[in-house]
C-alpha cells in the first residue's frame, strides 16, 4: 500500500498532534502544577483541537506563539517549562 507524499506528510502530522495532545493532557491531569500553569495548557489543548478555527497548521501555529509566551514566565516550574519546549518543537515540524 503506497501513500503519497501528501497522505504520509498528513499521517505524520497527525501524530504528531497526537503525541502533543497526550502530553499536554498529561500536564493537565497533574494537580501538583500551579493551577494558572493548566488553564494555560488545557487552553491550549482546546485550541489544538478545535478544527473549526482553522487547518492543523494554523492551530500548531496559534499553539506555538500561546506556549511561547507561557514559557517565557520565571514562575513556571523548570520540567513543565522544558516539556511545553519538547511539545513545540512537535508543533513546529507540522508542516503542510
Amino acid at each position: 500500500m503506497n501513500l503519497t507524499k501528501k497522505e504520509l506528510r498528513q499521517k505524520e502530522n497527525q501524530e504528531r498532534l497526537s503525541y502533543t495532545l497526550n502530553t499536554l493532557e498529561s500536564i493537565i491531569k497533574n494537580h501538583d502544577i500551579r493551577r494558572t500553569t493548566r488553564n494555560l495548557v488545557k487552553e491550549v489543548s482546546d485550541a489544538l483541537r478545535d478544527e473549526k478555527s482553522g487547518s492543523i497548521y494554523v492551530r500548531a501555529s496559534n499553539a506555538i506563539s500561546i506556549l511561547d509566551s507561557a514559557t517565557q514566565n520565571r514562575q513556571m516550574e523548570s520540567y513543565i517549562r522544558t516539556t511545553l519546549w519538547q511539545v513545540v518543537s512537535a508543533l513546529e515540524s507540522i508542516r503542510e
